[in-house]
């Protein structure tokens, strides 16, 4: 008596803890149901979800939800009976109707298609091979784009006569591997047919639909003679507006695609699949086993579903056209999830997050309204409004805000795409705000120039430690390669050919890395020496791998014929795109020749050289003392007395830093030659001495001098800034010259504003996306779907540098704010903290 009242507590605790354990997990699961139908309803107000979401458990629903319509032109509303194209969530109807025709032995796995299909030319492909996607069949998309007319709608019997007429080469040997295929399928509805001996619609009808009394389940495709129930049309959102995104001409094909569902048929259909209504067990179960490849290794895909968790969860996905479509069956727990939709959706990956305990993330939304849209393509300014999601331009045009979105008003002003420097040296010190470059609109800066740099997988390190407020892009600098292969101190010399070998392994790993491409600094002494063979063989390595060319070009003075000959023929051997920094005429006598420097650009462009140049607008420059000797003889008196009269003005040249003597620095050339009583042409002469000499002593010593040179005439200038061809840069740092502050917002300013260069739209442009063409970029330097979210609103009124020799850090205005990757990062004259910046490597 006693053991059975113990053996009925035991029961009665077992039941118990069940009895809660069932609780508790009920409870849990309807708290992330209610997660989820909030979730659905902010998609759904953020124009992100029109669709059904249904989820089950032991073939009971437990939510279903239905937001949009089904038909936009009619805006009949979506229910959960609304018949959706399932894109490939179909390929799982067509791997049935091949077991069932295999189940009653009118076909077998392992035949050759051939045997089926007499016209369809590649032996070793077997039925199997189709339906688990490992025949090595390329798609029918390129065929179908290739050969079909305009007006030609693709059938199945039209894509296997393609396949037999251009037999197109296999991507693999059937077996070998797994690669996802819609040819396959579109092959097992053309079988279907064959061995069905009726239209696949009149099988899917006898053989599926009627035997589970599906009510909104059928095939339809374009210009499909039937008429279909409850069909929802595909669409998806452009620029604020819903337009059709439906069947297309190569949907007459039926078998990847074109079968119809409402969420409600795929829970019966799902619930069917615990059954022998359709197929025996035993045939079914094949669908849910790994492929086996030839090498013996298996792949968790099986016919018509991918297979997870050791088969647990048994999934597909489905994109095409206007539709997203998902279905999993959770056989364990014995729980479905359907999800339908028309439109650009994400609610399938939403939904699984959730139901998975995981916090959904979604994408955010941002928008700039009441602006003067000015989208980098050189096109006139319009009104417009821009939204954002996440780091992305999601939607361009006359724009509504949605519920709680986050909207920042314009005011009126311009927004642009966030400015490119082609040509920056602001990673000298980069700070993790980067003010000196937001605060001209720069979204991202280009450095590695003039030769230098620093290598791809370091400056990656050195933003993951640090991460910055702007984008960076990098070239291989030619004299960085050039010291580590030759050393410090042989660099004044021509390269040996094992040396150039050595250069070219380097520069691939670079170019690998994503570097743009090779940079060089020609005029400075750790390049000036090396010969154009060597240049040429390492700019084609750049070229093989569809890199670009830089160059601070040999001379800008008195070889600079020669010098821009040399990067003309880099471009006519290499064939690759080439670009000369900064360009400038920094001799007097050579003064007023930028008309017939640019017609040389131009010739060498009408013979199909891609040579471009980028330029900053000042009459000064920045850089060594000792490039003003261009014959290297820093001792000559004759060529230090040349420098004074033809390379700079010494009465308006700056010493910007001088570590040998830092009190010279700030002060003219002039100056100092006064306080040493002394000519300008000798002072010059002994400022290189000492740098030398202070050099010598402090091997590690960086920037040990530097002089602002005052050498180029506006008219030059104002040349080269409005050629077709020319971008805008700073060649600018966070000390010395004001271009390093001001460069961008000085065209702005002065020379669109104030002296009528050239229109607003064209400096943009050229601030944009022509730098972006110029530099290879992808998806960035103009303001459209899809590009990424660097903007600049500014006031062209008041737009104005601001930065001058002796307060060259001062910060521009007309600057209103700054966007980067969709995170503001500037506004009101001061950086916000964000530092969303990536390191944009080479595509």
């Amino acid at each position: 008596m006693k053991s059975n009242l113990l053996r009925y507590v035991l029961l009665a605790f077992v039941i118990g803890q069940l009895t809660a354990q069932a609780q508790s997990v009920t409870s849990l699961l309807a708290t992330r149901l209610k997660t989820l139908d909030s979730t659905l309803t902010v998609l759904h107000d953020r124009a992100m979800f029109n669709g059904v979401v249904l989820v089950a458990e032991q073939g009971n629903v437990t939510y279903a939800k239905a937001l949009g319509t089904a038909n936009i032109a009619t805006n009949e509303p979506l229910n959960t009976s609304s018949a959706f194209n399932l894109a490939s969530v179909s390929k799982q109807f067509m791997a049935m109707m091949i077991m069932q025709l295999q189940e009653r032995g009118k076909l077998r796995y392992d035949e050759p298609v051939h045997t089926y299909l007499p016209d369809f030319p590649y032996e070793k492909i077997t039925v199997r091979h189709l339906l688990n996607h490992t025949s090595g069949l390329p798609e029918y998309f390129d065929l179908a784009q290739k050969y079909l007319g305009p007006l030609d709608t693709l059938t199945n019997e039209g894509m296997l006569q393609l396949l037999h007429q251009y037999k197109p080469a296999l991507v693999f040997q059937p077996g070998d591997r797994w690669e996802y295929c819609n040819t396959g399928y579109v092959l097992l509805g053309s079988i279907i047919t064959k061995v069905g001996g009726m239209p696949i619609e009149t099988f899917f009808d006898q053989h599926i639909v009627r035997p589970l009394k599906l009510k909104n389940t059928y095939i339809y495709y374009h210009k499909s003679r039937t008429t279909p129930r409850n069909r929802v049309f595909g669409f998806q959102r452009q620029n604020g507006k819903n337009v059709p995104n439906d069947l297309i001409r190569i949907d007459g094909v039926i078998g990847d695609g074109n079968v119809y569902a409402s969420a409600e048929d795929l829970l019966v259909w799902d619930q069917a699949l615990y059954t022998e209504k359709l197929i025996k067990a035993s045939t079914l179960r094949e669908a849910f086993t790994p492929v086996k490849l030839n090498s013996g290794a298996t792949y968790p895909y099986g016919f018509g579903w991918m297979i997870e968790e050791g088969g647990n969860v048994i999934k597909h996905t489905g994109g095409w056209v206007g539709f997203r479509t998902l279905i999993i069956r959770y056989i364990d727990k014995k729980q479905t999830v359907i999800v339908l939709t028309s439109g650009t959706s994400a609610a399938g990956r939403v939904t699984e997050e959730i139901l998975a305990g995981k916090a959904p993330v979604l994408a955010q939304t941002k928008l700039i309204t009441n602006i003067r849209l000015i989208d980098g393509t050189g096109l006139a300014a319009k009104k417009a409004a821009v939204r954002l999601q996440n780091d992305r331009i999601w939607e361009v045009g006359e724009l509504t805000a949605f519920p709680n979105e986050p909207v920042t008003n314009g005011s009126g002003m311009v927004l642009a795409p966030g400015f490119i420097d082609s040509h920056s040296h602001h990673d000298w010190g980069l700070k993790p705000d980067a003010l000196p470059v937001i605060s001209q609109g720069v979204t991202t800066i280009v450095v590695g120039q003039d030769g230098g740099g620093t290598p791809m997988d370091s400056l990656q390190a050195r933003l993951k430690r640090q991460p910055v407020a702007v984008n960076v892009a990098s070239y291989t600098g030619h004299a960085m390669v050039r010291q580590k292969v030759m050393g410090a101190n042989g660099l004044y010399r021509t390269a040996k050919p094992d040396e150039v070998a050595r250069m070219k392994t380097m520069l691939r790993t670079e170019l690998h890395n994503g570097s743009l491409g090779l940079s060089t600094g020609l005029e400075y002494e750790s390049a000036f020496f090396s010969n154009r063979d060597e240049v040429i063989q390492l700019a084609q390595v750049a070229a093989d791998s569809n890199g670009r060319y830089i160059s601070h070009i040999r001379s800008e003075d008195m070889m600079i014929d020669d010098a821009i000959d040399e990067i003309i023929q880099i471009g006519r051997i290499t064939k690759m795109p080439v670009q000369i920094s900064h360009i400038k005429i920094a001799l007097r006598d050579q003064w007023g020749q930028s008309s017939r420097i640019l017609a040389q650009l131009e010739q060498a462009r009408s013979e199909g050289i891609n040579i471009t140049a980028d330029c900053y607008p000042y009459d000064y420059w920045m850089s060594t003392l000792r490039v003003l000797f261009p014959k290297r003889d820093y001792t000559n008196a004759a060529s230090a007395e040349f420098a004074v009269n033809q390379l700079f003005d010494p009465m308006q040249s700056v010493l910007v830093r001088f570590a040998a003597n830092p009190s010279y620095a700030g002060k003219t050339i002039d100056d100092i030659a006064q306080l040493r009583h002394e000519k300008s042409a000798q002072t010059l002469m002994g400022l290189v001495a000492e740098a030398s000499a202070f050099s010598r002593k402090n091997p590690d010593a960086d920037g040990i001098e530097g002089i602002m040179g005052k050498s180029m005439d506006e008219p030059d200038v104002k040349n080269f800034l409005i050629w077709p061809h020319t971008v805008i840069c700073s060649d600018g740092a966070y000390t010395g010259h004001p271009r390093g502050y001001g460069a961008f917002t000085r065209v702005l300013g002065r020379y669109v504003r104030d002296q009528k260069l050239m229109p607003l739209e064209t400096a943009i442009y050229k601030m944009t996306g022509l730098s972006a063409e110029h530099l290879g970029l992808k998806n960035r330097g103009i303001i459209a779907p899809g590009y990424y979210a660097d903007l600049v609103l500014l006031n062209p009124d008041t737009v104005q540098d601001n930065a001058r020799i002796g307060d060259s850090s001062a910060l521009s205005t007309g600057i209103e704010a700054v966007w980067v990757a969709g995170k503001l990062v500037y506004k009101e004259q001061k950086a916000t903290g964000e530092q969303p910046g990536v390191l944009i490597r080479r595509e």
